[in-house]
């Protein structure tokens, strides 16, 4: 159990992730991990 809500927050994250930074016209392969870590905390913070 613990181990499919944990899978499913890393999931809405990195989904949330991908979507902000199309969003806002960047490629995750262009990314610094700085760039990709601001999103994953503003993910967290949902």
């Amino acid at each position: 159990m613990a181990l499919n809500r944990t899978n499913k927050k890393f999931i809405k994250r990195f989904q949330y992730l991908e979507s902000q930074s199309k969003k806002d016209g960047k490629e995750l392969s262009d990314m610094t991990l700085v760039e990709m870590d601001e999103y994953w905390n503003a993910a967290k913070k949902l």
